[in-house]
């Protein structure tokens, strides 16, 4: 496992906290330049496509990563029009949802659901979709927002999925299910097209390193990391039997051990001084 450069880092220099998210490698701007927007560091827009590839309250993990990944991201300084969910939705409001209307990630955390935009939600989770969504493609879309990643050359894009897995094989609440094969050759149509500058691609699915692993291409600039390898399983964690366990009225675990890695230790951590190998170590533990 390693680290997006998300969450804000600090400013040695002014005491500060820098509210903008950097990519592994990114180098910081000059003191006392904070933007983030096509800003003199040479970096355009920050974009990120967030996927929850489940429904159903037992898969309650899933929305549950993806709605802290957006949080962290916002308060990171990437700005909602620049990031796309995907989720089913189905778990906040689920009968079976001891806190109606709440999401929460941690035994003791707070709710991530509100303010996450439902930019593709129940028929709309699809392969088809994401794959529009990140190339751009508007008229390929069928329902939901129509948001997309329209990057440009110099832009970072970040993926984080969460779900399912198997060899070759990720998740999806509605058929066909995302394809190896088929991820790789829209990865490889979109650094053609030119639109982006370095992506950042996190995994979190049993097995998931075999949707890479012998078929990532290594010139494409993109850093992948993965909750297992072709060959393991990903782990569920604050899960009922589990020290910590999730609050006696949930039936089902709250996080994914990968995911949970990154994001907490994003939310501790000072990114600018924590190495992208430190992290990675950190997420070995």
């Amino acid at each position: 496992l390693l680290l997006l450069c998300a969450a804000a880092g600090a400013d040695a220099s002014k005491g500060k906290w820098d509210p903008v998210i950097r990519m592994p490698g990114e180098e910081e701007p000059a003191t006392g330049d904070n933007s983030s927007e096509e800003g003199e560091d040479g970096v355009g827009t920050r974009w990120a496509v967030l996927v929850a590839g489940s429904s159903g309250y037992g898969n309650y993990r899933h929305q549950a990563d993806i709605c802290h990944a957006y949080q962290i991201l916002r308060k990171g300084g990437v700005k909602e029009e620049n990031i796309v969910v995907f989720m089913y939705d189905d778990i906040a409001n689920n009968p079976l949802n001891p806190r109606p209307g709440v999401i929460i990630n941690h035994p003791e955390g707070e709710d991530v659901y509100a303010g996450v935009p439902k930019d593709y939600t129940g028929e709309a989770v699809t392969a088809k979709n994401f794959y529009a969504v990140l190339l751009g493609n508007k008229t390929a879309v069928t329902g939901g927002s129509k948001k997309v990643i329209d990057s440009k050359p110099n832009d970072h894009i970040f993926i984080y999925y969460s779900d399912h897995g198997g060899p070759g094989v990720l998740g999806m609440p509605n058929l066909p299910y995302l394809y190896a094969a088929d991820f790789i050759k829209v990865l490889q149509e979109k650094h053609a097209s030119n639109t982006y500058a370095k992506m950042v691609i996190y995994v979190e699915a049993c097995e998931s390193g075999s949707i890479f692993e012998g078929l990532m291409p290594a010139d494409l600039n993109i850093y992948v990391t993965t909750a297992s390898n072709a060959e393991e399983s990903s782990w569920g964690t604050y899960c009922p039997g589990m020290e910590p366990s999730p609050p006696s009225e949930y039936i089902t675990c709250l996080g994914d051990l990968y995911s949970i890695s990154w994001m907490e230790d994003s939310e501790t951590n000072n990114l600018k001084e924590e190495t992208i190998k430190k992290q990675y170590e950190v997420g070995k533990e």
